[in-house]
């Protein structure tokens, strides 16, 4: 074996996890508890962290777990440095999307699928009752029940499915693209896994668990959405206990974000075989960014022996090999490499190599994965921020992953629109708000030459407990682990909007980004905060200040004239406290498509124009004073949130409606964007007209 330690604790056998018996009389337990539970009289609900006063603490081999409910055992597994499932001549890879069974737990009834083990056999033959539920997708919109939009607690998944006889002398791996939020995997009635944290992979050997080739296997996944103060992101439920005015067993999840908690398997599900001799982790990295000379740093962790040897082959996007190597890790030089640049300073933008890795046992090939990876450098100098050793101006926009019908669930044709349209709005970059995209999608802005912000679960927090701090180590581990290869991740975000003015997130976030350093030294870190600078306690622990400011929204709605001058003292007053690059990483106005009041009013299309207009002239005399980075405009598109009295139908904050029309600002933007990038164009929509001799391409090549 050869690089850093193989993570074995991924594979557990179900000997050694607590079995489905012992989960059941757990959750029976608790629920004898809860049911026991004196209450005073005149109270009638219980907030849900009395219900962490009715557990201890469980610990399982391979698992670091919180009681967080009364309904689940939370276990976040450590699973570090899975590897995307690609074929190649030594794996072979089968998806399991597709139409599955589904099952809601009943409301006043939630844990009847572990009691009546709706995962012990498949559904059909226990005479169990289900629906069909796509896979990638969010199961809430997938309907006509508001009780089936609206769950709190668990829902179950089954799929039957084979196993090639071909595989039968494989290591044989189940691999989820993400479910949200708490997910347990059972296969054949057998506890596989348990993973608390929507967003991210991940996996398990199921070898030990599979039948033979000629009957099916039967996939069962439980998973549950609610949030807690113990959960990132964060929460509050609510349960209504004998009310007046409230049914039985009403509760609510509240999350301290504005979006829709959507729930299911919302990424792919994929079966993929290896060698028992593997590759399991590749760290790519540039250390000097030059075209005439460009350095790499490269490290390859495998299982086996030492006596193995790896042979590395680079290619260009021509398919030509530039470069071998016979180094499992190790540095190489590349003369007049094609730097990765954004698609607004090159002809040529995303530029990338595929090395592939091989692993031999002398001549025998064991193990084969491609990685792609560009040839960049980002750098943090003093207040500037610089990529291949130029001033970086980002323009762009927080998004979601967030659509009709299939709600947060993997779309690629959705993906695609996506990104083309940030490169028709003229924008480089976007932050992951409020969580880690998919994979497919991130492999398009690397492809795209598109900067990201790349952003963890942590929204909205409130609390800043040991436990959570592990579990928030602990995702950023699994984040930087899958996207560290990746050119256009420039920035790691550990946070959106925390409540930064609390003493308690002074030490939190000196270890959390203490944390992110020790894993990745060529990035900066940096949250999007929304705490004033002179109450805020965490920016001195940044080396990018990213602030979101609703001048004229949230406050002092409606005036317009006051954005010119807020916005130039509220980030004046950021870079005076600490020196560093700033940029506005949300600002904007909620708008209905098509509603136009003259002169403007909150809420038209022409509000959300001029508040852009106003915005501009503020950013154009800060990027003057050269310490000024960035701006992006909350939201890329209008997207579902919670209902409530602020709210139609969504947040309306877009510049693109849900089904990505533009509405008049976009025009606005993309002018703007196309200026700063000093393009020009000639298309009849671009509705910016300036004088031809303003324009020269900035290409950098």
């Amino acid at each position: 074996m050869t690089g850093r330690k193989h993570p074995v604790h991924r594979v557990v056998a179900a000997a050694k996890m607590c079995s489905a018996e012992f989960l059941a009389s757990r959750l029976q337990q608790i629920s004898r508890h809860i049911s026991t539970l004196q209450r005073p009289r005149k109270r009638n609900f219980i907030d849900i962290r009395e219900f962490l006063l009715l557990t201890r603490k469980v610990r399982l081999e391979g698992f670091r777990c919180w009681k967080l409910t009364a309904i689940s055992a939370w276990c976040y597994p450590n699973s570090h440095a899975l590897l995307y499932p690609r074929e190649g001549p030594t794996r072979q890879v089968k998806r399991l999307d597709g139409v599955w069974n589904f099952k809601l737990a009943p409301i006043n009834n939630p844990d009847q699928g572990f009691v009546d083990a709706w995962h012990s056999d498949a559904w059909n033959k226990m005479g169990l009752s289900y629906e069909p539920m796509p896979v990638p997708a969010s199961y809430n919109d997938v309907g006509q029940d508001k009780a089936l939009r609206d769950h709190v607690g668990w829902a179950w998944y089954q799929k039957a499915f084979y196993v090639p006889t071909a595989w039968k002398s494989k290591r044989i791996m189940l691999y989820f693209g993400s479910a949200h939020y708490n997910t347990i995997v059972f296969v054949n009635g057998k506890l596989v896994l348990q993973h608390a944290v929507g967003h991210l992979p991940f996996e398990a050997q199921i070898n030990n668990f599979l039948v033979s080739s000629s009957i099916p296997n039967i996939l069962t996944v439980a998973i549950n959405n609610t949030l807690t103060y113990d959960t990132i992101p964060q929460g509050t439920l609510i349960l209504k206990i004998n009310s007046t005015g409230y049914p039985p067993f009403f509760y609510r999840n509240t999350g301290n974000f504005d979006f829709f908690n959507y729930a299911g398997i919302h990424r792919s599900v994929f079966l993929y075989t290896t060698e028992q001799v593997y590759v399991y982790d590749v760290d790519v990295n540039t250390v000097k960014a030059d075209k005439k000379e460009s350095i790499i740093s490269f490290n390859v962790a495998h299982t086996g022996s030492s006596a193995l040897r790896c042979r590395l082959s680079v290619r260009d996007r021509q398919d030509n090999e530039v470069l071998v190597t016979e180094n499992c890790s190790g540095l190489f030089k590349m003369k007049n490499a094609q730097l990765w640049w954004t698609h607004d300073l090159s002809k040529e933008p995303g530029y990338q190599y595929i090395m592939m890795v091989n692993v031999l046992n002398g001549t025998k090939l064991m193990d084969s994965y491609p990685v792609k990876f560009g040839i960049r450098t980002i750098e943090v100098n003093g207040a500037r921020f610089l990529l291949n050793g130029e001033d970086f101006y980002f323009t762009g926009f927080g998004k979601h992953e967030d659509s009709d019908i299939r709600g947060r669930g993997l779309d690629n044709a959705l993906n695609v629109k996506d990104m083309k349209l940030v490169k028709w709005l003229g924008a480089n970059s976007f932050r992951t708000s409020h969580y880690p995209y998919s994979e497919e999608l991130m492999d398009l802005a690397d492809e795209m030459g598109i900067a990201v912000i790349d952003e963890t679960p942590a929204v909205g927090l409130m609390r800043f407990s040991s436990n959570v701090l592990q579990l928030h180590k602990d995702i950023l581990t699994d984040l930087i682990d899958r996207d560290k290869n990746r050119p256009s991740v420039f920035v790691w975000s550990v946070a959106n909007e925390p409540e930064s003015n609390q003493n308690s997130s002074r030490d939190y976030f000196q270890q959390v980004v203490k944390h992110v350093k020790s894993l990745d030294k060529y990035r900066p870190v940096s949250a999007a905060l929304s705490v004033g600078p002179d109450e805020d306690q965490v920016g001195q622990f940044m080396d990018v200040i990213m602030f979101n400011k609703y001048a004229s929204w949230y406050s002092d709605s409606g005036e317009l004239d006051v954005i010119y001058s807020q916005i130039i003292d509220y980030c004046t007053r950021w870079y005076t406290k600490h020196k560093k690059p700033v940029m506005i990483s949300e600002y904007g106005a909620d708008t209905v498509s098509g509603l136009h009041v003259s002169p403007s009013w909150m809420f038209s299309e022409d509000y959300q124009s001029e508040l852009l207009i106003k915005h501009h002239r503020a950013f154009d005399q800060l990027r003057s004073q050269g310490w000024f980075i960035g701006e992006h405009i909350w939201n890329f598109a209008d997207f579902m949130t919670a209902q409530g009295t602020t709210r139609v139908i969504g947040n309306r904050k877009g510049v693109l409606t849900r089904q990505r029309q533009p509405k008049a600002a976009a025009k606005i933007l993309r002018c703007r964007y196309y200026m700063l990038a000093r393009i020009n164009t000639t298309d009849d929509s671009f509705y910016c007209p300036v004088p031809s001799s303003y324009w020269s391409y900035h290409t950098t090549q």
